[in-house]
């Protein structure tokens, strides 16, 4: 997510699971919609559509993403598109983008969600990327459609050596 988040350029999908508010009659249905949200953005990126990813977030300035990688920061949809966009020179084909472990919670016409994306695939230099990144996602029912309005991407780091653990696995 990367994501969205990116991360050496590179952004963030699902084998899943699901915590719901049993309180909640329309929870199950708004769960199904961000589940279905969450497929169509890993499909998107797994054919290199960035349209596609960003059909899944707020259009608007309003987005706020909080990536790994430099820039870290991204205000607004249009800013955060040209992360996409210069995610995928960073390879050489497609990568593969997996979410996994996708916990969603829905309360009226917010929810959030938290996974993790695995990511696989060759850089420029030919070098084999395996990266699992941590995902927070926040999200907004606007006019009946879910949207991401939220995203922020991380990895555990040692405090020892203050270097990132990208192969972390859940």
């Amino acid at each position: 997510m990367l994501l969205l988040f990116s991360f050496a350029g590179i952004p963030f999908f699902c084998a899943s699971q699901t915590k719901s508010d049993p309180n909640m009659n329309t929870g199950n249905n708004d769960e199904a919609a961000i589940r279905a949200l969450e497929d169509r953005f890993a499909a998107a990126v797994n054919a290199g559509d960035v349209n596609g990813i960003m059909e899944n977030y707020v259009d608007d300035k309003s987005l706020v993403v909080f990536d790994v990688v430099p820039r870290r920061e991204y205000l607004g949809a249009d800013a955060y598109r040209e992360d996409w966009v210069d995610f995928f020179t960073h390879y050489n084909g497609l990568p593969k983008f997996t979410i996994t472990n996708l916990v969603i919670t829905v309360e009226g016409n917010l929810a959030f969600s938290h996974s993790f994306t695995h990511i696989t695939g060759t850089d420029r230099q030919g070098h084999q990327v395996d990266r699992t990144v941590r995902v927070t996602a926040g999200y907004r029912k606007i006019k009946g459609n879910w949207l991401k309005v939220l995203e922020h991407i991380s990895v555990p780091v040692d405090l020892k050596t203050a270097k990132a653990h990208f192969n972390t696995k859940p």
